[in-house]
């Protein structure tokens, strides 16, 4: 296989995953249509806010669970890569990186589910865990605490979310830096299509 092959087939496999609805089958175990109440995001966020805590952390899960699923396969399929394509880091990195992308993209617009999706926020978290696991690690710890502190997990993720690149910078190459930025205009860009606000990610 060349190298774009694998990179497409990380990208594809990184879409179907993402397509899982994750949260939508949740809230549908417990009778409740998310796209009918809220904001209409069929994401954990929603699912949170009709579900409860308690029964709604494994769409959570699930949502991450995309981006740390395909960022770890594409780490390996990465090796496959010949002196790392057109990437001045590792080729592991990269195929991660395009797994997490494949992921958030399919999170957004799932095959599954109409093309209509969540905001990816939660399936890139997912992913950070690959892509820097000690930067991931060091805001997971701040969400805690800043979710503690100010008893509010939405501004506790929020913060997290927008330190996770920031903390990269020490820990990271520029290139993945600057990967990271770019997974996160796939967020941004989300936004932008649904006309929604941060506050109700996904």
């Amino acid at each position: 296989m060349t190298d774009v092959t694998v990179l497409l087939a990380v990208a594809l496999l990184g879409v179907l995953l993402g397509s899982v609805p994750v949260a939508l089958l949740v809230a549908r175990r417990h009778g409740v249509d998310l796209r009918a109440v809220g904001d209409g995001n069929p994401g954990a966020w929603n699912a949170l806010d009709h579900l409860g805590a308690r029964r709604a952390w494994p769409a959570f899960v699930g949502d991450g669970l995309k981006g740390t699923v395909a960022g770890a396969v594409g780490w390996v399929a990465g090796g496959a890569l010949v002196d790392g394509a057109p990437w001045p880091g590792s080729p592991e990195l990269l195929g991660a990186y395009v797994g997490v992308a494949g992921a958030m993209v399919g999170h957004a617009f799932p095959l599954f589910a109409r093309l209509r999706g969540g905001k990816s926020v939660m399936t890139f978290v997912g992913g950070a865990f690959v892509l820097c696991l000690p930067a991931a690690a060091i805001a997971l710890g701040v969400c805690v605490l800043v979710s503690s502190v100010g008893r509010s997990f939405a501004v506790g993720a929020r913060v997290a979310v927008v330190l996770f690149p920031v903390l990269q910078l020490g820990l990271a190459s520029v290139e993945a830096v600057m990967a990271t930025g770019l997974l996160m205009t796939i967020i941004g860009a989300r936004f932008l299509v649904a006309g929604g606000a941060p506050a109700q990610a996904s």
